[in-house]
């Protein structure tokens, strides 16, 4: 196949397409009509040799083939972008709209608190989070990056771990005073009341389990209380109504505040991963790279 500039600019518009989530908003964006647009994605179509684009009356979806062809391609038009500013003489390379995929715990406890630091370093850069319980199809849904906690789903992603943090066992100073602390990881299974957070993938509560070295004990937790966000789980934690198992990179300073009172402390080696991905390419456009490094600061 030769290479002609429309093949350049269908490509552009197909991002368009993903990155808006339908033809008249990827138009909007460009400056063009929805008819314009529909032309440019079949005209690309015709020239790559597949389906782009799955197209209802309601909605549209990357195809298979068009996922495979748009996690190729999109980290290539950022590259140019990145080159573009580059030769411009920019004094910041970090621009454009960076859309970034994160889970509530990392969303809510770590990178809102902080995000307008980074907007500030990068004042040339729009940033778009949205907060999710499950991270979905980041190429599909157009997003540069995700940060997410837990191990990672098999995918044609890049994933970086970024950290692991301790699980730490937490209850508030009211209810260990009226229910005092447990002196083994079993004395929660009787006599203790334990906050549980659904797993959103298997719909049931996380299991509890607890390690010191290399030795794991299992904890059948029982609680009346069954919660879907850390928020939630964080709150009624602080509000006595009590034991929670939570992630020490959000915890550490409520604990240092002494708004929590770490339990069975001798039994905190247990650890979570988290996680960035983005895509699959050699080429990491600028934007996600500080984002990177922006949330190895965060974190660190």
């Amino acid at each position: 196949m030769t290479f002609d500039s429309r093949l350049l600019s269908g490509i552009g518009v197909v991002s368009a397409v993903v990155e808006a989530g339908s033809f008249a908003g990827a138009g909007e964006a460009m400056g063009l009509t929805q008819p314009a647009i529909s032309r440019a994605v079949a005209r690309l179509e015709e020239r790559v040799g597949i389906r782009i684009f799955n197209r209802t009356a309601r909605a549209i979806s990357l195809t298979d083939e068009g996922r495979s062809f748009y996690e190729a391609v999109a980290p290539l038009l950022a590259g140019i972008e990145d080159a573009a500013v580059r030769a411009a003489g920019t004094r910041s390379e970090v621009r454009g709209r960076l859309r970034v995929n994160v889970d509530g715990t990392f969303g809510h406890h770590l990178l809102s608190p902080r995000i307008g630091e980074f907007l500030e370093r990068f004042s040339e850069l729009t940033v778009d989070v949205g907060v999710r319980d499950r991270m979905g199809d980041l190429v599909g849904d157009g997003f540069d990056v995700a940060v997410r906690f837990g191990e990672p789903e098999s995918s044609s992603l890049k994933a970086r771990l970024l950290l692991r943090t301790r699980v730490v066992t937490c209850a508030s100073p009211s209810y260990v005073s009226r229910h005092g602390e447990p002196k083994s990881p079993k004395d929660l299974q009787d006599g203790h009341r334990c906050l549980l957070i659904r797993n959103e993938v298997t719909g049931r509560p996380y299991e509890w389990e607890f390690q010191r070295g290399q030795r794991v004990i299992p904890v059948a937790a029982n609680g009346s209380l069954v919660v879907n966000d850390t928020g939630s789980l964080l709150g009624a934690c602080l509000g006595g109504a009590g034991i929670a198992q939570l992630l020490e990179l959000y915890a550490k300073d409520i604990i240092a505040q002494r708004r929590l009172v770490p339990l069975l402390s001798e039994w905190s080696d247990e650890t979570f991963p988290l996680y960035a991905y983005h895509h699959a390419s050699s080429i990491v456009p600028a934007k996600v790279q500080a984002f990177l490094e922006f949330v190895r600061e965060i974190t660190g």
